[in-house]
């Protein structure tokens, strides 16, 4: 009798796929700009810009080393920023299962499986259906974005510039990345512009707002029957955007308009685009900035960030604890495990961040002096970089060789998550197990 002996295949966990996707369109999207004639004549791009570019443009960040992205890159090199944004903005796996669907492969259980953990899914019921829907929703909202950015751009380009410009700003707001071709002041030269900053402002507020939440509010029309992650959503969304613009106006007063800080504060949230410049602002609008800058956008969606729904469980959970009643939302428990992912997400991110800033204030300690770069503005690059937004005070161009290698880092690891990393050095982060060891609490003294 002949024994047959099995070898089981180690199988790779879908967080290190999810990674290395990630690494490989930076890889590829850089080596794309160095080509030649990915720039324009005249103009000259290096590696390391051209790697910073790559990665600020596939995490959707909207950072920039180039002064103006406009007049440096070709059309060429425009396309594939477009394309890298695009790709960011949807995630490697979606864009990926998107293509095999189309070209008729089929997907197997450890495909479903990398979808699922990509779009934070409980069940790989219906994934590959929501994925179709995820690039149609995609398309659809940045081409009518296209249409009213076009209105704008018509009276001040020729026609093919227009359109160029109106595809590429459509592309790059609804993905939350921040990156313009209008040259090196984002848009401040359309900050009185009505349509330009609303239909940009509804563009990033639908891409960060997330596609579980837009395809639940297509189907159920009604707020009542929406999920509890949609209804959290909302909530929280409007609620930042409203308490985001309402302090930015009373801090600046007459400094900016209305319409200014409800654009700031809808940007802030992982968009990265400016209709002011940060260096005029106060450090109290600075400070609320970081802030929304940090919590972000939503989960399944295009921006960064901790996440709004974070920020909800951790206010819930204080507020429980405090009136000593559970966490009840919308008749529901927030489970502990909810509650305990949140705080580590949080503290984790506030940890990587001081650390970032700790580090760079050593490799920038020359630009601190020379430059008069003061703490307070790297600090602002670091959590815009991490929370993947792109907001800038004007000082990305003077980050030393080394300091671009490190935001590099950051805007890696802003773009994956914490919770990304720690799945793949724990593989049981989202597995309980019932069988394990019960210890006596060990009581400590805290506060």
């Amino acid at each position: 009798m002949i024994t047959i002996k099995k070898h089981n295949r180690k199988k790779w966990s879908p967080y290190i796929i999810i990674m290395i996707g990630f690494l490989s369109f930076i890889v590829v999207g850089t080596a794309l700009l160095l080509l030649p004639f990915s720039v324009n004549s005249g103009y000259t791009l290096n590696f390391v810009n051209a790697l910073y570019t790559a990665t600020s443009s596939i995490c959707v960040t909207g950072l920039s080393v180039v002064p103006d992205i406009g007049a440096t890159f070709s059309v060429f090199g425009k396309i594939v920023i477009a394309i890298l944004i695009q790709l960011g903005g949807l995630g490697f796996v979606t864009t990926t299962m998107f293509i095999f669907t189309l070209l008729g492969v089929k997907i197997g259980l450890n495909d479903r499986l990398l979808i699922r953990e990509t779009l934070n899914q409980n069940t790989s019921r219906g994934l590959v259906r929501f994925v179709k829907k995820v690039i149609i929703m995609t398309f659809i909202f940045e081409f009518f974005g296209f249409l009213l950015n076009f209105v704008v751009f018509i009276n001040e380009y020729s026609f093919l510039e227009a359109m160029g410009i109106s595809a590429f700003h459509a592309i790059s707001s609804f993905n939350n990345a921040g990156f313009d071709i209008l040259g090196n002041s984002s848009l401040i030269g359309y900050s009185s512009n009505v349509l330009l900053l609303l239909n940009t402002s509804f563009l990033v507020i639908m891409g960060g707002m997330g596609f579980l939440v837009i395809n639940d509010v297509l189907t159920k029309k009604s707020f009542k029957r929406l999920s509890l992650h949609s209804k959290i959503v909302i909530i929280m969304t409007f609620s930042l955007l409203t308490a985001g613009m309402l302090i930015i106006k009373l801090t600046e007063g007459s400094n900016i308009s209305w319409l200014q800080s409800f654009f700031q504060s809808v940007s802030a949230r992982t968009a990265g685009f400016t209709s002011v410049d940060y260096t005029t602002l106060r450090n109290s609008s600075l400070i609320i900035t970081m802030f929304l800058m940090l919590v972000g956008a939503s989960p399944c969606s295009t921006g960064g960030g901790i996440k709004t729904t974070t920020l909800f469980v951790i206010i819930s959970s204080i507020k429980s604890f405090i009136t000593g009643k559970p966490p009840i939302v919308f008749y529901r428990k927030l489970s502990n495990d909810t509650v305990s992912r949140a705080y580590i997400l949080t503290l984790l991110s506030l940890l990587l961040i001081f650390v970032f800033i700790f580090v760079l204030s050593i490799t920038e300690s020359a630009n601190l002096q020379t430059n008069n770069m003061s703490l307070t503005q790297l600090s602002f690059e670091v959590v815009s970089a991490y929370a993947t937004v792109g907001l800038s005070m004007g000082t990305t161009t003077l980050i030393s060789t080394t300091g671009r290698f490190i935001f590099c880092f950051i805007m890696f690891i802003g773009r994956l998550g914490p919770i990304t990393l720690i799945s793949i050095i724990n593989k049981n982060w989202n597995k309980t197990d019932d069988n394990s060891i019960i210890y006596p609490d060990g009581k400590i003294i805290i506060g």
